[in-house]
């Protein structure tokens, strides 16, 4: 577990930008407790909850800092406090990171893929240590069973440290529907993606109802839903912020997938057009498809016959180019800065307080004009 030092002081208008930093000192701090008392079973557990903590380590944590921020938004709006202490309620919207844990091991598994952050991922971590101590068996299959299940804790783990974070019985029951809601989700916002991609289907819809579950509403949705809710919000106030938060999570999204088509490497951390190498369905390379279909199909030809295939980077810039000349990669820019200008447009007028609407804002400008 990493040395993080718990927060001296937490309270409930501590700003958003503190909020990534306190949430890994209690995902530090319930980590420790918890190799503590399951340590004992045996080393290849030991191994998986470390392997946990060190995946876990490193992250954004942007579900923690909404759900603060549906906290933080119902409570500066004038409602009474619910009672609990700011520390249990940054436990309770702490515990988000690790349906993210579960989502992220799980996603690498079936991207294939070999790091993330810059370290191993968990499968192939599992797989290392099976051929190290030469094994039975597949190493490869070793690997991915052994981390379907630390996937698995990872979502158990959220609901304990949900449970453990000592808010009231209340504030339990008010936080059940989105925490449901939120799982059930992002599984089928990835059973979509999956689908999808096996599918070969061309239509921009599907990506963009896979960013609408898989990433919106785990995102930025259901956590500002989540915060309002333990702070007691009122119905009208939890809509509010579901539909800024719907936005804003399609945008920072749909700004992803501009960044894996045209996003600087140096910036990015990733291979020049990865998405294009890569062949991901994106709802901007379909929608660059369906345009280049009717306008020039022979571009459109040449787009479909080198998505997945391309590896220089003469390849990938003709086929960003396909994109650009299309119109997609304009009107992508202009769906993602019509979402974002909705969703600052209702914080606005939502008569929030102060201080966290301006938060929100910035955050919503950041999230989707970033560039890495």
């Amino acid at each position: 577990m990493a040395d993080t030092p718990l927060p001296t002081t937490w309270a409930f208008d501590s700003p958003l930008t503190d909020v990534p930093a306190a949430v890994d000192a209690r995902l530090d701090r319930f980590l420790t407790g918890q190799a503590g008392r399951y340590d004992g079973i045996d080393p290849v557990v030991t191994d998986g909850i470390a392997d946990l903590a060190g995946f876990m380590q490193g992250g954004k944590r942007v579900r923690p800092l909404f759900a603060w921020a549906g906290v933080r938004a119902v409570l500066e709006s004038g409602a009474e406090p619910t009672g609990d202490e700011a520390v249990q309620v940054l436990d309770a919207v702490s515990s988000l990171e690790f349906i993210q844990a579960c989502a992220l091991v799980h996603d690498d598994i079936i991207d294939h893929s070999d790091t993330r952050r810059g370290r191993p991922t968990v499968h192939r971590t599992f797989e290392a240590r099976h051929r190290s101590d030469r094994w039975n068996g597949s190493a490869a299959d070793y690997g991915v069973n052994q981390a379907i299940l630390v996937g698995d804790l990872a979502f158990a783990w959220a609901d304990d440290m949900l449970a453990d974070a000592g808010i009231a019985a209340s504030s339990l029951a008010r936080a059940r529907e989105p925490w449901r809601q939120m799982r059930t989700e992002v599984v089928a916002g990835q059973m979509l993606d999956i689908s999808l991609e096996a599918s070969g289907s061309e239509d921009p819809a599907g990506p963009y109802k896979v960013n609408t579950y898989k990433t919106a509403a785990y995102t930025v949705e259901r956590p500002l839903h989540l915060g309002a809710a333990l702070a007691g919000g009122e119905e009208s106030t939890v809509t509010l912020l579901r539909e800024v938060g719907r936005d804003i999570g399609i945008a920072f999204q749909l700004q992803d997938d501009h960044l894996g088509v045209f996003g600087d490497p140096a910036v990015t951390g990733k291979a020049s057009g990865d998405d294009l190498r890569s062949g991901k369905r994106t709802h901007l390379l379909l929608n660059a498809l369906r345009l280049a279909d009717a306008a020039d199909p022979e571009a459109a030809a040449r787009l479909r016959a080198g998505v997945g295939s391309v590896t220089t980077e003469d390849e990938v810039d003709a086929l960003r180019q396909i994109i650009v000349d299309s119109g997609a990669a304009q009107e992508s820019t202009d769906h993602i800065r019509t979402l974002t200008d909705r969703a600052v447009s209702r914080l606005q007028g939502a008569g929030l307080g102060r201080a966290i609407t301006e938060e929100l804002i910035a955050v919503a400008h950041r999230l989707t004009e970033r560039r890495s």
